[in-house]
């Protein structure tokens, strides 16, 4: 089992399948992407580098695009979630849409990838 697969084992129902739904679209724009850890969370790595990382809190979930720029890039799209520096912050109940999230990731895998 990977970092990343453990990592989603451990959480409730709703978390899991919240996470392996941002995981799918990562896969989709970067399929060469790993799951591994980066920054002490699990995280896919593309190139080596951090490419998404997944991190469960009591109240929400975030990912972790290792990039204020990738979240500067769309942070005009994401109206009603908790963003921060480097940090965008959702629920279940309120996931992240797929266009807006495929940009996000998109983006950072250009940055990887120069």
């Amino acid at each position: 089992m990977t970092e990343v697969e453990e990592y989603f084992a451990g959480l409730d129902a709703a978390s899991r399948d919240a996470f392996q739904h941002v995981r799918t679209v990562a896969l989709r724009i970067a399929p060469e992407a790993e799951d591994g850890r980066s920054y002490g969370m699990a995280a896919l790595r593309l190139d080596g580098k951090p490419l998404i990382g997944f991190r469960a809190a009591k109240e929400h979930l975030s990912v972790f695009p290792f990039s204020p720029d990738a979240v500067d890039a769309v942070r005009d799209r994401l109206t009603g979630f908790d963003l921060s520096k480097g940090t965008v912050r959702f629920t279940p109940t309120h996931p992240l849409p797929d266009d807006v999230l495929a940009d996000l990731i998109r983006y950072r895998a250009d940055e990887i990838r120069g």
